[in-house]
Order: C-alpha cells, then structure tokens, then sequence
C-alpha cells in the first residue's frame, strides 16, 4: 500500500506573476509542494551565479528549513520562527503571486498591511487547530502592534540569514523602518543609559582613588562588577548566587553557565572584555587566572577576598558609583544627571542588551543572551530607529 503524497498547494491564476484568485486555504510547510514558476529557483532576488551559496538549497523552501535548521536546540525559538516565515512564504504565494525571492521592498511594506487584518478572513484565520487538520490556518485573527514588530523582526532575520548565507542578493527589509511600538516599549525607553551616560560611568569607576589597599580592592572589585553587568547582562541574584566555576570552557570557547529565573539553566558567550576583566580581577587576589571547573570562588568577592557579597550589597555598590558620575554630569546636563542617579542595578541589564541591539547583533542572539522566553519581549529593547527618527525632524525648520 503506498501513501499518498501530501497535496500541492493550488492557485487559479488571471495570467502569470498576478495574485491567485482561489479562496483556498493555505496548507502548513510540511505540506506545500510548489510549481516551478513559483518555487524560487528563478527568483529576482536570488544571488548571481558568483556568489557561492552555502546552503544545499535550490530552492525558497528548502532554504527556509535551512534556515529553520539552526534553531533545533531552541523548541520555542523554532515554533516562533517557523509560524512567521510559513505566513510570510503562503503570503507571497498566495496574495502577490511571487516566490519568497523575489518579494521587493514594496511587498514587504504591504506585508506589514496585510498583518494588521489579514484578508481574506475565511482564508487566513481561523481557530487554533492541529497543523494537519483542514481547519488549520495561519492566524487567529489580526495581529496587535507588539506582535506585527515581532513578526517583521523575525522576517529580517530570516532575509539577513539568506543574503549572508549567499542564498538572496540582498535583503528586501534592510531600509525599511520598524514604526508601530506599543506602550510597553515607550516605557521601557527610561530603563537603560545612553552610551555617554555609560562611558561616564567607566571614567567614574576609572578615576577612583588607588591610594590604600582598600581603595585598590574597592576600584578591582567595581571594575569587574561593570564589566559582569555589562557584557554578561545577568539579574543581581545571579551575581549574588554563582561561583567563579560557572565560567567554563566548552571547545576552546568560553561560556557563562547561569542559573536564572525560574531555575532555568542557560549560558551566555563569554568575549574577551570579559575574559580580561575576569583575569585581572582573579589575579588581583592572587588566583589563577581562569577558574577551574570545580572553582568555589564566589563570583563576587568582599573587599578582603574571604568571601562573596549579596544581592544587597551589590545594589549599593552601584547606587554609590552613579551617584558619582552623575554628579559629573550635573553642571553641563542636570537632566541626563537626575536620570543617572535613578539607575540601579537591573538598569545595567537593560542598558547590555539595549546597547547589544545598537551594535547590531542579531534578534535570535539578542534573545539566547538575554534568556528571554518570548521573542517579543526582547523585541522592546530596539531602540535604534529612534536617533535616526528624530534628526529627520531637524529638516522641519520654524524659518528657511
């Protein structure tokens, strides 16, 4: 007995390259098998025959498992990432007729419409139903603003993945602008430092008095705590609660193994700021210069180095030294000044990630290093449209 090959996805086309007018209904990734005229093999924006593609992908679908294919240590991750890229492929099939690469700027911007009331109703949502099932659809309904930000973000990490993977010439999503942000977000925008608010702070820290031994214990053991803070991006519990062995070494990489909320167990890549300060800091106290894996060190030492300090401790550490530069501040910026002193401890996580996302690691990173259990939720720290929004507002002139 054979079975039965799943069923190709159908269009009824006016003439070529223009929407399908059928009403039926998308059917999930497993199960599209497309026609050559739309499988991407001839995309438009398919990189040119002196690119070499590093994937083994001939065609938009396979490409996008390929994709897919990184994410399968992160089951949520996967589902997530999975759920937009099929809507965004079924939309480019379905309503603009086009295969995956050969969706412009334009069609992407479209995209973002259709997102907001995805049409035809009947065709696009319906109730949460199994993958396989003939009521399954790819929407509930419309998608909420947060939620059409995180859906685009998804959408350019895929396009960024093909372009650098020599799969795609270039990325149809690069110039265009993330707009919609929720209220969340508008909040969120208090919660970090500025660059110059940060590097303030390092001079601060810099500056500090290395007369007596106490003030050199005091100076080693702030300058690591910055830097823990900073390039680690780890809640004060964590700080508090973890040994010098949690740093390990898995094939010649160094990692941060962490314990964190929910008792979730995790780790974030250790890069050589933090390998120097790491090492500067232990031998300081005359340790070796990395931990050994059973190493019992608390993470953060007391000023005599005979034992760690807490949650407490560490939140008045840091309230001591932003008080310091914010005082630096306070005769050219009062305000950027007041801000500063309001900082505590978790500010400094937020201002790793905030200032993570400036440089431009990528969505997926910038999740794995935050240890967020929603994409969306690091979606809220991408502020970095904003400076670019606001110096356009430099060209609207009270007098020319």
């Amino acid at each position: 007995m054979t079975t039965p090959s799943p069923p190709s996805i159908a269009f009824a086309r006016s003439q070529p390259g223009s929407p399908p007018t059928s009403l039926a209904p998308p059917l999930p990734l497993e199960r599209l098998r497309l026609p050559d005229e739309l499988d991407g093999r001839v995309g438009v924006n398919r990189a040119g025959p002196d690119v070499v593609c590093q994937l083994a992908a001939s065609n938009d679908l396979q490409a996008v498992q390929a994709w897919l294919a990184e994410f399968h240590d992160s089951p949520q991750t996967l589902r997530n990432y999975r759920k937009e890229a099929e809507r965004l492929l079924l939309w480019a099939l379905m309503e603009r007729g086009k295969p995956l690469s050969s969706l412009t700027r334009e069609d992407c911007l479209l995209y973002e419409t259709f997102l907001v009331d995805p049409q035809p109703r009947e065709r696009w949502c319906g109730q949460k139903a199994p993958r396989f099932s003939s009521r399954w659809r790819p929407f509930l309904g419309p998608l909420n603003p947060a939620s059409r930000k995180v859906a685009m973000l998804i959408v350019n990490s895929l396009f960024s993945y093909l372009v650098k993977a020599g799969y795609l010439a270039g990325n149809p999503l690069a110039l265009a602008r993330r707009r919609n942000r929720n209220q969340q977000s508008l909040r969120q925008v208090e919660r970090f430092l500025e660059h110059d608010q940060w590097q303030t702070l390092l001079a601060t820290v810099e500056e500090l008095p290395r007369d007596e031994e106490r003030d050199r214990q005091h100076h080693a053991r702030a300058k690591y705590l910055f830097a823990l803070l900073y390039l680690l991006g780890p809640r004060v519990s964590e700080v508090a609660n973890h040994t010098m062995s949690s740093f390990t070494q898995i094939r010649g990489r160094w990692w941060w193994r962490v314990i964190g909320k929910g008792r979730k167990e995790a780790q974030v890549p250790v890069n050589q700021d933090m390998l120097h300060a790491l090492r500067d800091y232990r031998r300081f106290y005359g340790l070796s210069p990395m931990p050994a894996p059973d190493d019992a060190t608390p993470l953060v030492l007391n000023l005599k180095g005979t034992g760690g300090i807490g949650d407490n401790m560490i939140y008045r550490i840091i309230k001591e030294l932003v008080a310091k530069a914010a005082n630096r501040l306070e005769a050219d910026d009062p305000y950027q000044a007041e801000k500063l002193r309001r900082a505590s401890t978790h500010w400094f996580r937020h201002t790793s990630i905030t200032h993570q996302a400036d440089a431009g690691i990528e969505i997926q990173f910038l999740q794995r290093n935050a240890r967020h259990a929603r994409i969306d939720t690091t979606g809220l720290y991408l502020h970095a449209e904003e400076k670019e929004w606001h110096e356009t507002m430099e060209r609207h002139r009270l007098k020319e």
